[in-house]
């Protein structure tokens, strides 16, 4: 099986495990879907982080808003008494006004942290460091987990409109927020190898020969930003152990310089030639100009 390493720009995002026999049109969709997997999952972890400390959303038409002016428009949270965390709560008001200060109680909130970092680490980019190929199924078990925590700590769920929830949902609406930027859409999205663009209808052996056990860097992008940048001949890693090394040799040779100590060539008794002088009687003859 042949193993694309899935980059953005200059950023290593995932690798995935293929065949050179698949279809250009199937790897993008697996990996649009994997790519947009795991933004998915950072936002919900985001969001987690954010629950963990203040508790459930606030309805939109109360966010932002002062407790006077909630109470000047006769605003009320209606799923507050509805969503109470396992256990309890302890107040930690938001001063973003974002969500309504109801902080779960220690262990379930060690629960929520666990299930994030757990679920951070299934499709973290530190997979491509380990040879670690993600699929569908890994995107699929973090969703799970992240899922499972919520109603532990949330038996009876959490409000409708928060964003947790409209995620594990696939309701999120990201039109006009900077995560839409992130998202990729499948007729909007390039897949680019060695600075040409693979044309669906094709298969990964028109570009990539029909070697199984090989491993090639391939750049994902939003159509319309052009040819992304090649790669460098050696990679950042290389390139710093090629300094280090060339660092040691210039080192050395300097160290060698030192510990040279060649001034005993000016001695007599170290010139080749003081014997042929002194029978030719050349030794001690000055030179004055008439």
């Amino acid at each position: 099986m042949v193993v694309l390493h899935i980059k953005q720009g200059d950023e290593s995002q995932f690798l995935l495990e293929t065949s050179v026999l698949a279809t250009v049109d199937d790897t993008m969709r697996r990996i649009v879907m994997i790519f947009n997997g795991r933004m998915k999952v950072y936002r919900i972890c985001a969001e987690m982080e954010m629950l963990a400390e203040h508790g459930p959303s606030l309805p939109s038409e109360m966010q932002g808003l002062t407790e006077d002016q909630i109470k000047d428009l006769k605003l009320e949270d209606e799923w507050a008494e509805v969503c109470i965390p396992s256990g309890g709560f302890c107040m930690n008001k938001d001063v973003c006004g974002k969500r309504n200060g109801r902080q779960p109680v220690e262990n379930m909130l060690e629960v929520l942290h666990k299930t994030i970092k757990e679920a951070k680490g299934i499709i973290s980019k530190e997979q491509v460091k380990s040879n670690t190929c993600l699929t569908e199924q890994h995107i699929y078990d973090a969703l799970d987990i992240l899922k499972g925590a919520i109603m532990i700590v949330y038996p009876q769920n959490l409000p409708p409109y928060d964003p947790i929830r409209k995620e594990l949902e696939n309701r999120e609406d990201l039109e006009g927020t900077e995560l839409h930027k992130q998202v990729l859409d499948l007729s909007l999205t390039q897949l680019w190898f060695a600075g040409k663009e693979l044309q669906c209808g094709k298969k990964l052996l028109d570009y990539v020969g029909r070697n199984e056990k090989t491993k090639v860097i391939m750049k994902v992008q939003h159509r319309g930003h052009g040819a992304p940048g090649r790669e460098p001949l050696i990679t950042e890693d290389q390139q710093k152990e090629l300094m280090i090394k060339e660092f040691k040799r210039r080192e050395e040779l300097k160290h060698l310089e030192e510990e040279e100590d060649d001034s005993y060539l000016d001695s007599p008794w170290a010139d080749s030639n003081q014997l042929k002088r002194s029978f030719q009687g050349l030794n001690n003859i000055s030179w004055k100009p008439h």
